[in-house]
This record gives C-alpha cells, sequence and structure tokens, in this order.
C-alpha cells in the first residue's frame, strides 16, 4: 500500500467521526505488518474525558483482533469542512502508539494531495515504556 492510499483512507475514515461539540473531525488508518488497516475516527462525548482520539480506536481495533506489529499510521484532521495541514497525534496517542511502536514507525500527516512523513521518534523523543518499570 502506498502513502498516498492510506491518506486516502484517513481521509474516508474522518467521514465517520463523531465530533459534535469541537466540529474537529479526525480520521486515522493504522497499516499493520500483515497489510490489514484498521481505520478509526475521533469519538467525542459531552463529558470530554471519555472522548477517543481517531489514532486510539484505530489502534484499539487492531489490537482487539489480534494485531500487535504496525508498519504506519495516515492521520487527517480539521474542522467540519476543511482539511488543516496536519493534525498531529495528541500525547495520549503517542504514548499508545509507542506501546506498540519502535522510534522508526512512519506517521503521515496532511492529506491524501499533501502530506509529510515523521516517525515516532520525532513526534515522542523520550517515551515512556516497560523499560521505565524495570
Amino acid at each position: 500500500m502506498t502513502d498516498a492510499e492510506l491518506m486516502k483512507l484517513a481521509q474516508k475514515a474522518r467521514e465517520m467521526s463523531y465530533s459534535p461539540y469541537s466540529h474537529f473531525r479526525v480520521g486515522a488508518a493504522l497499516l499493520t505488518k500483515s497489510g490489514k488497516v484498521y481505520a478509526g475516527c475521533n469519538i467525542e462525548n459531552a463529558a470530554f474525558s471519555p472522548t477517543n482520539c481517531a489514532e486510539r480506536t484505530a489502534v484499539f481495533k487492531a489490537v482487539s483482533e489480534g494485531e500487535r506489529e504496525f508498519e504506519a499510521i495516515a492521520i487527517v484532521g480539521g474542522k467540519e469542512g476543511e482539511v488543516a495541514e496536519f493534525t498531529a497525534p495528541c500525547g495520549v496517542c503517542r504514548q499508545v502508539l509507542s506501546e506498540f511502536c519502535p522510534p522508526d514507525f512512519k506517521i503521515l500527516l496532511g492529506n491524501e494531495n499533501k502530506f509529510e512523513a515523521f516517525t515516532l521518534g520525532m513526534l515522542l523523543p523520550f517515551s515512556f515504556t516497560e523499560k521505565n518499570l524495570s
């Protein structure tokens, strides 16, 4: 799967966003090493703290189906009716990704027409991992 195809799937996942409060819609497409793609969208809640980001939705769907090895994730977001230049994952999502992905894990930000690749290590240089627990 090409990076552009993965971005297109993230853009499509964004259409499923449930964001009645912020009106900021985010979609993510997570590519596994086995070649499967898990889509996720942000799902808001009136209490705010139960809200779940698109990236975590995709990761949790994949993990709940037995996937543990990931190749890349594409993230597309922005206010309703527009797409932001970049919608980077929040700190919680970066930490969740670090549980399953190495520092060189690819994160695509932008949209299907213009995007840039980053690594998890670039976005979260000092992650908390199992090494911190020993």
